[in-house]
């Protein structure tokens, strides 16, 4: 029997673009920019099902932040300017829809998964999400997007849900609002030591890390995969895949030192893909994490899409 046709979505807002955190800043509104020109350079963006990103709601986002977080970020006064909350995140005047609509890419996506009316999806959104804990803004982060998904799957009765992080830095917040919930296994390979400087909980099974040294490279990053990420997730059997999509980790970016390189993010989208297809039948839910050089973020999430698409026969 020939499995129904599911196209590839693509999620994003206006809002996540006004988002901006100052002149000079990494994480700034040119990479979503960098990303829409590459997928219209190259047509991918013909192949891929549009939508635009609803705003969460104060429910979908209580699941995984208390109210007086969601009050620190949506409340925040900035009529006497920008408000800092560490020396690198800064919420703005654009900054609480942006992370509205952020969210609400995630949530989105997973009903268009869930519901059959895409096999995968990717949100093109910023601020990113994987730092932000339960009650702390953090790292470019406001509300956890990635957390904020998972939470909503639960809400629709899965009982499994993995989500993968190859962001060039660990995913505290995603690790802080799931350790020790076995619904949720979260799958790491980051940079060790580096921001946030994660030392890891021993005795939380659901937390599949892999810290990898300065320089890994390939070799490293997909043996890790293999060997830990592919034998843990044949065991979990997940219902549905979040992906952390951070591409900071390119060998091109200045933030971190992995030295992956393109063909790194075309082959980790073929394991999700083959995975997927074996236990979910090929739910993914993929939101974007980092990536600072606009031309290695674009080119990488080109790649990391391919095989979605049907591989270099597109292009």
């Amino acid at each position: 029997m020939v499995a129904p046709f599911r196209p590839v979505a693509w999620i994003t807002h206006p809002a996540c673009a006004l988002h901006d955190m100052g002149e000079g800043h990494p994480e700034c509104p040119q990479r979503l920019q960098a990303i829409q020109d590459r997928m219209r350079l190259t047509g991918l963006l013909d192949f891929m099902l549009q939508v635009q990103a609803p705003a969460a709601t104060t429910e979908q986002l209580l699941r995984v932040h208390p109210q007086a977080h969601l009050d620190r970020v949506l409340r925040a006064d900035t009529s006497q300017g920008p408000i800092r909350f560490d020396p690198d995140t800064v919420l703005g005047v654009h900054t609480a829809e942006a992370a509205l609509h952020a969210a609400g890419a995630g949530v989105k996506a997973v009903d268009l998964v869930l519901g059959g009316q895409a096999g995968m999806v990717f949100c093109a959104v910023r601020p990113p999400g994987h730092h932000a804990e339960r009650s702390q803004v953090m790292g470019f982060c406001f509300f956890n997007n990635v957390a904020v998904a998972a939470a909503h799957a639960l809400a629709q009765g899965l009982r499994r849900v993995a989500i993968l992080d190859f962001d060039l830095h660990y995913g505290n917040g995603t690790a802080d609002i799931f350790s020790g919930d076995d619904r949720v296994w979260l799958y790491s390979t980051y940079q060790h030591p580096l921001y946030p400087y994660w030392h890891g909980r021993p005795g939380t099974p659901n937390l599949i890390d892999v810290p990898l040294r300065p320089g890994a490279g390939s070799l490293e990053f997909r043996k890790a995969v293999s060997e830990v990420w592919l034998e843990a997730l044949a065991r979990q059997q997940p219902e549905l895949i979040l992906v952390s999509a951070g591409f900071d980790a390119h060998v091109e970016d200045g933030l971190g030192d992995l030295r992956l390189g393109y063909d790194d993010y075309s082959w980790i989208a073929a394991q999700i893909q083959n995975v997927a297809e074996s236990c979910c039948p090929g739910r993914v839910a993929a939101i974007l994490e980092g990536g600072y050089s606009l031309h290695a973020l674009a080119r990488s999430v080109e790649r990391f899409l391919q095989p979605f698409l049907g591989g270099d026969m597109l292009l």
